[in-house]
């Protein structure tokens, strides 16, 4: 269920909503004059967000290379291209 919280308690109780962001792990929505005004979360849901939104971007560039032709790469190749990153870092 979304937390939401008036301006005023963003306001007036910064640290109750900040241990929230964090206990909560999701967004907090805060309103101003009873409309959506911002959202306020944890650094760590942030950072799960962008990752999840790189990963989608990667997937929709994959999949217009796939609907344009390409058919990429072989999975024997990419494991032995890992194989030797790996090799070479250690």
């Amino acid at each position: 269920m979304p937390v939401i919280k008036s301006i005023s308690d963003l306001r007036n109780k910064a640290n109750e909503i900040s241990q929230l962001a964090h206990t909560a792990d999701e967004p907090i929505f805060i309103t101003k004059n009873g409309e959506g005004d911002m959202v306020v979360m944890s650094i760590a849901h942030y950072a799960k967000l962008q990752k999840k939104l790189e990963l989608l971007n990667k997937l929709s560039v994959a999949q217009a290379h796939r609907e344009a032709g390409d058919t990429g790469r072989p999975l024997a190749n990419i494991v032995r291209d890992i194989r030797k990153r790996l090799r070479a870092s250690a």
